[in-house]
This record gives C-alpha cells, structure tokens and sequence, in this order.
C-alpha cells in the first residue's frame, strides 16, 4: 500500500474490537526459544512486525504459522543461533533473542539492531545485563557475540527503566544458576504479560508487575498455551481519533487499567468516558480543552501516543505542551503536520501546539509507525483531501487500520 487519501470531516462512530499488542507479540515470541516444544499465542495481530519476528526466528530453525489471529510455534528444531542482519534491521525488537539463545544453548550471533528512523536507542543495557550474568560480549563486524557456559543469578540495575532490556535480561535469567534481583525493571503490561508467561513454562518470578523483579533460576522449562494482552497503543489512537472527529465509539476487548493515564488525559480534554469490564465508550461533543501531557515510563503517558496527542491538541482552542521525556528527539512528524496548516514549535523535547486552525488536505509523508497515525489524524479533520506517502509504517503496528 503506497499511501491513504483521506477526505476530512467526519465523524467516527461505531463499535471496535482491539487486536493483540504488537510489542506483546513481539516480547512473547522470542521467549518460545527457552523451551523446545510447541505453542499456540492466540489474539496475534496480523502485523508487519509479527511477520519479521517469525521470518527471524524461521531463520532459527523455528516454525511459526500464523491463522486467524492464533500463531502456532514449534522451536523443537533449532538449528541456529545467529539471527542476520536481513531481519534484525528491519526492528529493533529482533535483539529479543540475544538473551534466549545465550540462556539455553550457551551462545549467540545477533545482528546490531535497526527499527524506526529516528532517535538512538542503544543496547548498552541489553549487553550489560548479560554480562553481569557471566556472558562475554565481543562485537564482530557489526554482530554482537555472546557467549557463556552457564549463566549465573547476579544484581543488575537498569539505568534507565528500558522495555527491551528488561525482557531481554529476564528471559536470560530465568535459566540462569541462582538468584537474579533486576531494579528499576520496566513494569510495562507487557513485561508483565513475558513474566506471565515464563512462569506458566516453569519460570520463577517474583515481583512481577513492579520495578523489582527477583529471578530463581530453574533448570529447564517446558511450553505452554498463552493470550496476547490487548494493544493499549492501538486502543488510545482510536480513543483519540474518534475524540478529534467529534464522534463516539464503544471499544471492545481492551484493558482499562492499561490506559488508566490516557483516560485522564482525555476526560480533562472533555471526553465523556465509560469503562465497563473489558469496554470503554467514548463521546466527544464539541473541540477538546488544550490539554498538555507529559510521556513517562509506565504508567504514565506514553511516548507512543505523544504524535496522535501532538495532532489531537490541534482542534483545542488554545496552546498546549507536549513534552516526550522517554525520547527527546521524537517530533519528525510535527514538520508534515505543518503543512496541513499546524502551528507548532518544538524547543529541545517540548512542542508548544497552537491549536483552534483549520487544516487543510496536503501531501504528507509518513517518518516512523506512531508518526503515520498523527497524520492520518490530522488528515480526518483537515477540509479536502490529504495523502498520506509512505503508510507502509502502519502496518507495522495496525492491524488493517
């Protein structure tokens, strides 16, 4: 798909299911290496991103199927442990199964990670974490080569509270000799969906959901059956995009206490919002309060919501600021959205947002996954038609959107 045409100024009305979470699916995946046998992963969104995870661990020797929304794995047959550069750059999530593969077979080829165009994310956590477990790490023509005869329980504090280090240390330590107490873990959902389960395969976890995590380390363990967790992401795009249209919609299948942050953030912008069970109702009647936000490790707002904020506060009558803490440099969607006639300045890590201008349809062009969602955002509001280039990136993280 080359590109959306969107003619704005509609309403978004109706009823939605939300598909499983991308970076869920994603963290669940690798963990299927630590244990040779078969899984089913049900409520699998069909994703770009999914299918390079199963094209890198094919490469692995593991078979993965993919048939309605249940992802059928088998890692009986591994017969690799280096995973190319041809997958790895296209996510950075493929650096997922450094930690697996050192844990269980003792060794691991694992190409420097790419992934979205913008920002540095390194993985000096990731690398330090199996160190401090008795890895030795050495890079090697742009691969990083670990290896260890067993990996041993140790203490290891996480600088910053990284997702992907987290994961990537605790699936390493659930077969490590010992004792492991990571600090400042991230406690994301679905960190706490990969503990989830790894302890339903044997693993031994304590703390799960908190950002002290303690590890006993077990000798083996066995597959199992799991579910992913709802997308909060897709969920709060949607919230967001029907608030902008002045519309409603009842959302189905998602985690309310995931978004607990995102709800307040759109009831103070004047949405009117119901939860009950495993369902939100949203109806917007008239342009939002501005309302500014500040993105933070969970559970606070998240950095993946900060481009569709940034476009939602260009319907508020009034400025507001949006500031990224987790990603200072994460705002290359703010130049295309100015060519819609949006008024904003970014200073260092906050975008000052004027809001109340009509847009008008122009021709954008997508950057990163959460940068094409501003834009087609924007685009449902601007008068005439915008196209929308480059929205391959959404199918990354959106299942048919």
């Amino acid at each position: 798909m080359d590109k959306l045409v969107i003619r704005g100024g509609r309403k978004l009305s109706g009823r939605l299911r939300v598909s499983g979470a991308k970076n869920g699916s994603l963290a669940l995946m690798p963990a299927t290496i630590l244990a040779p046998g078969v899984y089913h992963l049900s409520n699998t969104p069909n994703l770009r991103d999914v299918r390079t995870m199963s094209q890198l661990l094919g490469s692995l020797g593991i078979s993965c199927e993919l048939k309605d929304n249940e992802l059928l794995i088998d890692s009986s047959n591994i017969n690799s442990f280096e995973a190319p550069y041809e997958h790895v750059k296209k996510m950075r999530a493929s650096f997922y199964v450094l930690g697996p593969l050192v844990a269980r077979f003792g060794e691991a080829r694992v190409s420097l990670p790419g992934g979205c165009a913008w920002g540095p994310r390194p993985v000096d956590l990731h690398l330090k974490g199996l160190e401090k477990l008795g890895a030795e790490i050495q890079i090697d023509k742009g691969y990083i080569v670990a290896r260890a005869r067993k990996l041993t329980g140790a203490k290891f504090h996480l600088d910053i509270s990284s997702v992907g280090a987290t994961g990537n240390i605790l699936m390493a330590a659930v077969l490590a000799k010992g004792t492991t107490l990571l600090s400042n873990a991230a406690a994301e959902p679905e960190i706490t969906a990969l503990a989830e389960m790894l302890v339903r395969m044997g693993a031994r976890i304590d703390g799960i959901g908190t950002s002290m995590l303690e590890i006993e380390g077990v000798s083996q363990l066995k597959p199992t059956d799991h579910s992913t967790l709802p997308d909060r992401i897709e969920a709060a795009t949607y919230l967001i995009a029907t608030a902008m249209t002045g519309g409603n919609i009842e959302m189905e299948n998602v985690n309310p206490s995931h978004l607990t942050s995102v709800i307040a953030k759109l009831e103070e912008a004047g949405c009117k919002i119901d939860v009950n069970g495993s369902s939100i109702r949203l109806e917007m009647d008239g342009p939002p309060n501005p309302t500014d936000i500040v993105t933070a490790v969970y559970p606070g707002i998240p950095t993946d919501i900060q481009a569709q904020w940034t476009a939602f506060m260009l319907c508020a009558g009034g400025t507001s600021r949006i500031t990224d803490t987790v990603y200072h440099d994460r705002f290359k969607h703010v130049p295309e959205l100015q060519r819609l006639g949006a008024g904003i300045e970014v200073h260092d890590n906050v975008a000052h947002v004027a809001g109340g201008r009509q847009l008008s349809g122009a021709t954008v062009m997508s950057s990163d996954l959460r940068a094409s969602a501003s834009l087609i955002l924007a685009a449902l509001v601007a008068e005439g038609k915008t196209d929308v280039l480059r929205v391959y990136h959404l199918d990354r993280g959106y299942e048919a959107m």
